[in-house]
């Protein structure tokens, strides 16, 4: 969701890519395991052939979903909390995190920024 609305951002004066490719890099290790946990839940429900399928239509339904932009923050918004993001450390703040950020509907509240 950051990378898809970074890229959407990125024309306007609230570009938060370098804040996103600094959450890249402080979280790298974990991005990767969260990829390979999906990849591997996606193998044990469809087999390797249909993994790779189910992938690429997870992939292309939030591209298409977020290239749209965030249904309750803008640009500026969310480069706040990429900012914040980068210096959240550990797995299950992270989680909640993701969970706060693609809620589909504005809950009044992103606990994480508070950390």
């Amino acid at each position: 969701m950051l990378m898809v609305t970074g890229l959407r951002c990125r024309t306007t004066s609230e570009n938060f890519q370098p804040e996103f490719h600094a959450f890249e890099a402080a979280h790298m290790t974990e991005l990767n395991k969260a990829s390979g946990e999906l990849k591997r839940g996606l193998v044990g429900r469809h087999g390797a052939a249909g993994a790779a399928r189910a992938l690429d239509r997870l992939s292309t339904g939030m591209a298409n979903q977020y290239g749209q932009g965030h249904p309750w923050l803008g640009c500026g918004e969310l480069k706040v909390a990429t900012r914040i993001l980068t210096n959240i450390r550990g797995h299950d703040a992270l989680v909640e995190a993701a969970d706060q950020l693609l809620a589909p509907v504005d809950r009044g509240t992103l606990a994480f920024a508070r950390r």
